[in-house]
């Protein structure tokens, strides 16, 4: 009986073969052996492997494609993978399009090669090379100036043709760069095959007088002794299979790889390309139009293959293909206050009362230097906010802006008030004697004994120190003579101004020193017994004592002190490790502890953040509790719930009105005034005669001045006229009567600044740390300022050097250098240099000192500015001087955009410095650490430098 034999390759192949097995078991028949290789005129496996018969099946052998037929083609490298090979090419070449031949990349078309003057393309590789006067500095990058005389390396007849390093004794010694051996004259360096394959485009053979280049078995050698030139002539393609064709002769005709078949040659090609319809090309396939490439941002296509790439703020995970968020804030120095993360990028955002300058920094805000803060009379800047103070007769109204007149007190009264140079008090009586503790005066007279002026004669006590020191004794005054009576032992230093207070049983005085003498002066008892004072003092205290015993035990109590009203609360003992359980004032969101916004407060009972009631506000966050809005609640203008300030509270007067407490019903200012602030009592005059247009004006720029000033110019109401704003102050707005003061301790750099980011912070320079720092121009990241010199100095601790990392620089590109960085041995002219640029160079570059300690120097002319930089230091054990010599000199770090974003990722630096600083440390990554952090080429480039150097 005849059974038809399935085809497994066939749709539905294993149900068919199911049902084969099921009836020759049902029929009692031997299992047959099948042929599988006469099914058709194809075969089950790929057509890149072997298929070969088994009793039930089959099985698939693959063929390894670069075990045979020279290299599979390939003239670098041949990677075989199941059914299929891919040649790939050394650093500096780019694979063709037929899929198998290398060709060299131009590195100077990108970036000019990360070169800073001259770049110049070779095979494989380039050279950097500087104008006259210069040569290359050790990272072979970047130029240093060479004028110094004398044998040394600064000398422009050093003689080494790489690497020039001074001797001990004086003298220069020569080394050469990765991939170079030096010379038999200790000079020159002779090129191998290890950099830029020898110069070669094929295959590349170190002999003892340099690289021998050979091509592969269907190239020939060009006349130049580097390139290879296909030699092969391919004929006229026959699409039609004819069963006399063979891979022997040319091939087969096929592009890439052949095989004999029963019916012909069947022509294949590599991963990456694809077979076309006459069956004998490969064209490279565009992996990029096909989901991107399954790139997560961009997907550029290449020959054979493609390659991923992120936007910026984002970097190349190891399956090189995804991309992640470069979290900025992990960095400590991003921001001065809080950063906030975003994707791609974050914000930097200063604490209240504090502004952004220099783009990630926070200065203070001196908030008096605008209209006084808005204050009445008297204002002070205070770090992070500011008060206004009123003088004496005056207290401060509700809205801490104006002053409001107050009655006399009928009580011994002692007021306090900050003011230039410190405290001032005042003690004011009944009968109106007011006692300072500035300059003594005393301006009326008391009810039944009157004050007066007397000499008293006093003698110097044997403890007292000298003339300017008081001893004396003290009796009622009775008439017109004074008596001495009860001795006071008192020694208290005088100077002409200062008075002491005295009370001896009932009667009360001062002493005080004016000019060359001393004078008495008595007080009415009845108003100012002082023993009165302390006792009803005493008394109110213990009373106080006593409240706060019994409210100690209470979860929550309130205390006036000193003007103002605080809130405590028993701390319950909450586990600190425990996430969810927060602090004052904050709630848990996703386990993680959230202070209540302003305009909200943490209410106890319901756990959770709420709205402030209506006649209630809170302008701060983490609160639990809110303010009393102050004023009456108005008819027809009613309170909301969420106040987050005074001014939301409702009921109050708006800009442009006055009232005689801040609260409705309200007046326009008058002509001539005008007002920017709600709840005031008051409002201001334009000045110089100068009037509104309207009533109810709510800024000067509504005053009709004589001209009309532009940004970085204030009007001044006395000439007018407009006035450059003067350095440390800068102006945004048109028609304005004031400057702004720079935050913090910054200034401008010229006068008529028109922006606060031409605030400026000058700081820079010192000494820095043993292991590891930053030098950082002043104000990074924003622009540096004009006209500055910054000197830093790095002394490392003994026995280890120093590697440097310059992410990037932005300086301005100008012919005479007018700022530039430089790094050398001491602040001698004719010392070793390291390192020195005065132009922008956005591609990373990392080198190692060439002196055990660095002198490090920016400057700036008076016309410059720009960004600056912020280049990372570390130091390193000097016994892996060699290692990490051989990492930084490798072209292939900087091969690629994602090894260069790598020495621009903060977070990764940090990984990366630990390895060269300790390249004994890169065993203590665990793999997933490593691909988490790391592209895989720059894994293996890093791997192979420290398995070469630690396990020779």
């Amino acid at each position: 009986m005849w059974i038809s034999t399935p085809d497994p390759c066939a749709e539905g192949s294993d149900f068919i073969l199911f049902l084969f097995i099921l009836t020759g078991e049902r029929r009692g028949m031997n299992e047959p052996i099948v042929n599988w290789r006469l099914l058709g005129d194809r075969d089950c496996c790929h057509i890149d492997a072997i298929c070969q018969n088994t009793q039930a099946s089959y099985k698939c052998t693959y063929i390894d494609e670069c075990d045979i037929e020279y290299n599979g083609g390939c003239v670098h490298e041949c990677n075989n993978i199941p059914g299929n090979y891919r040649c790939t090419c050394h650093d500096g070449f780019n694979l063709a399009r037929d899929g198998h031949n290398c060709l060299d990349v131009d590195e100077c078309v990108f970036n000019n090669g990360g070169c800073q003057y001259t770049c110049v393309n070779t095979m494989g590789s380039y050279e950097c090379s500087c104008k006259e006067g210069f040569f290359l500095s050790d990272n072979q990058h970047t130029c240093i100036h060479r004028s110094v005389e004398g044998l040394s390396c600064m000398n422009k007849e050093h003689g080494c043709a790489h690497i020039c390093k001074e001797t001990p004794k004086g003298g220069v010694a020569c080394e050469c760069r990765p991939g170079f051996e030096l010379a038999k004259n200790q000079r020159g360096c002779i090129l191998t095959c290890n950099h830029g394959n020898g110069g070669c485009q094929h295959t590349c053979e170190d002999m003892e007088q340099g690289p021998i280049c050979r091509c592969h078995v269907r190239y020939t050698l060009h006349p130049d002794g580097r390139s290879c030139v296909n030699m092969l002539l391919v004929p006229e393609r026959n699409t039609e299979k004819h069963p006399g064709e063979n891979c022997a002769v040319n091939n087969g005709g096929c592009d890439s790889t052949c095989k004999d078949t029963s019916t012909g040659v069947r022509c294949s090609c590599p991963v990456g390309f694809t077979l076309q319809p006459d069956g004998k090309t490969c064209k490279d396939i565009n992996d990029c139009e096909l989901h991107n490439g399954g790139c997560d941002h961009f997907c550029r296509n290449t020959i054979g293959s493609f390659e991923c790439n992120c936007w910026k703020g984002f970097k190349l995970l190891t399956d090189e293909r995804s991309c992640q968020d470069i979290d900025e804030c992990y960095f400590e120095r991003t921001c001065g206050h809080t950063c906030v993360n975003s994707p791609g990028g974050f914000e930097c955002v200063c604490n209240k009362g504090y502004t952004l300058y220099g783009l990630a920094h926070c200065g203070d805000i001196n908030e008096c230097s605008v209209n006084n803060g808005g204050c009445e009379q008297g204002c002070e800047n205070t770090m992070g906010g500011f008060e206004c103070h009123c003088h004496p007769g005056y207290k401060l109204h509700w809205n801490k802006k104006d002053c409001i007149a107050t009655k006399p007190p009928s009580k011994p009264t002692l007021n306090c008030s900050r003011q230039e140079g410190g405290d001032r008090c005042y003690l004011t009586c009944q009968s109106q004697v007011h006692i300072t503790s500035g300059e003594l005066s005393v301006t009326t007279t008391t009810i039944g004994l009157h004050p007066k002026w007397h000499p008293i004669p006093f003698k110097l006590h044997n403890f007292c120190p000298g003339p300017t020191w008081l001893w004396s004794r003290v009796v009622p005054y009775t008439g017109n003579r004074v008596q001495f009576g009860t001795e006071i032992d008192m020694c208290v230093y005088f100077s002409t101004g200062m008075f002491v207070w005295f009370c001896l049983s009932v009667y009360c005085g001062l002493i005080a020193l004016r000019g060359q003498f001393w004078y008495l002066v008595f007080l009415s008892a009845e108003s100012c017994d002082l023993g009165c004072v302390r006792r009803r003092s005493e008394k109110r205290l213990r009373k106080t004592i006593r409240t706060l015993r019994k409210s100690i035990h209470r979860e929550q109590f309130h205390l006036h002190f000193a003007g103002s009203n605080y809130e405590l609360a028993k701390r319950l003992a909450w586990p600190v490790d425990l996430p969810e359980h927060c602090g004052k004032g904050q709630v848990l969101v996703d386990r993680k502890c959230v202070s209540c916004t302003v305009g909200t407060y943490y209410d106890r009972d319901q756990g959770r953040c709420v709205l402030c009631p209506a006649g209630m506000y809170q302008d701060e966050e983490g609160k639990n509790s809110c303010e009393v809005c102050p004023g009456p609640e108005v008819r027809g203008s009613p309170r909301s719930v969420g106040a987050r300030n005074i001014s939301e509270c409702g009921g109050q007067c708006p800009p442009g009105q006055f009232s005689h407490d801040g609260f409705i019903p309200c007046l326009p200012c008058p002509l001539g005034t005008y007002q920017p602030e709600v709840g005031r009592t008051s409002c201001f005059h334009c000045g110089g005669n100068l009037v509104t247009k309207h009533n109810g004006a709510v800024s000067f720029q509504e005053c009709e001045t004589k001209v009309q000033c532009s940004p970085g110019h204030y009007y001044n109401t006395s000439t007018h006229r407009c006035i450059r704003c003067p350095m440390a102050t800068y102006q945004m707005e048109f028609g304005q009567n004031y400057c702004i003061s720079c935050p913090g301790n910054t200034t401008t750099d010229f006068d008529g600044s028109t922006n606060i980011m031409q605030c400026k912070n000058r700081h820079c320079g010192g000494e820095m740390g043993d292991f590891t720092g930053y030098i950082e121009s002043p104000n990074y990241p924003g622009d540096y300022p004009a006209n500055i010199e910054c000197t830093w100095t790095i002394n490392p601790p003994p026995k280890r050097r120093i590697l440097i990392v310059v992410p990037e620089i932005f300086l301005p590109i100008e012919d005479e250098c007018g700022d530039y960085l430089v790094m050398r041995k001491s602040s001698l002219s004719n010392s070793v240099t390291t390192y020195e640029t005065c132009q922008t160079y956005e591609r990373p570059i990392a080198f190692t000192s060439r002196s055990k300690r660095l002198w490090i120097q920016f400057k700036s002319n008076e016309g410059n500015s720009g960004k600056g930089f912020q280049v990372p230091y570390v130091t390193y054990d000097e016994d892996y001087q060699e290692l990490i010599e051989d990492i930084v000199r490798d072209g292939r770090l900087y091969a690629s955009e994602n090894h260069q974003e790598i020495l621009k990722d903060k977070k990764l630096m940090k990984a990366l410095f630990d390895v060269l600083a300790h390249p004994q440390n890169f065993f203590n990554y665990t793999a997933q650490e490593s691909r988490e952090m790391f592209p895989k080429s720059f894994i293996r480039f890093l791997r192979s430098k420290v398995l070469r150097f630690l396990r020779p």
